[in-house]
């Protein structure tokens, strides 16, 4: 925590010196060559500043639930899973960290346990059938021996696993989005094109949505 406090103390200080730099060479109405230099090293080292800090309070939200749910977790477990998740919603413009959180949070069965196996055989925290991690693997370039060696690495999982759900959002928004990666697109499509008409989807699936956005919900206003 000091490190931590130490390390906003020093960028601060950094930014403050270079906005008095920049504000006396203006006051005296000195032309000075180094004035555009000063001023954009100052609006860059802002804006670092500014990811940064957004990049650490992710961090530290994906841990805050990871706590919740799987306390006994390791330290380094915990803290990579959670700079994969910051990762892919810096990557991805229709993911944030707490619709990540809610999709893992649900398909884990509130367990967060990187090697959860559904009845139907779906694998790891988000969940991924081998089959279609295997064509998710493919596109991502990442070895595919068994599927237990990449499904069971929540790394791996979630970079899948999210990479997934961000193509079904782009596709079919938020909640169809949701309900292809429970249900698959063929369904969805049918969804959709009868204006989200009850009695379309399959059971698990018209729970799975509200649950899903309920849980995204509570993530976003904690």
């Amino acid at each position: 925590m000091k490190e931590k406090h130490l390390y906003y103390f020093t960028i601060a200080f950094l930014i403050s010196l270079l906005s008095f730099m920049v504000y006396q060479i203006n006051h005296n109405k000195k032309i000075d060559p180094q004035l555009t230099k000063i001023k954009k090293q100052t609006e860059q080292l802002r804006s670092f500043v500014k990811v940064d800090k957004i990049c650490k309070d992710n961090i530290d939200k994906v841990i805050s639930v990871i706590n919740r749910y799987n306390p006994f977790m390791s330290e380094k477990l915990k803290s990579n899973i959670a700079s994969e998740i910051n990762d892919v919603s810096m990557k991805y413009d229709n993911l944030d960290v707490d619709l990540i959180c809610a999709t893992i949070t649900h398909e884990s069965a509130f367990t967060w346990s990187p090697k959860v196996v559904s009845p139907k055989g779906a694998m790891g925290l988000m969940q991924i059938m081998p089959s279609t991690g295997k064509f998710l693997a493919k596109i991502a370039e990442i070895d595919w021996s068994r599927p237990e060696n990449v499904l069971f690495d929540p790394v791996l999982n979630i970079r899948l696993g999210s990479r997934y759900l961000s193509s079904l959002i782009e596709m079919y928004k938020v909640d169809g989005g949701l309900a292809a990666y429970n249900g698959g697109g063929k369904i969805v499509n049918v969804w959709l094109a009868k204006n989200k008409a009850p009695g379309i989807l399959y059971a698990e699936t018209q729970k799975y949505v509200p649950a899903v956005l309920s849980l995204y919900e509570e993530f976003r206003t904690d």
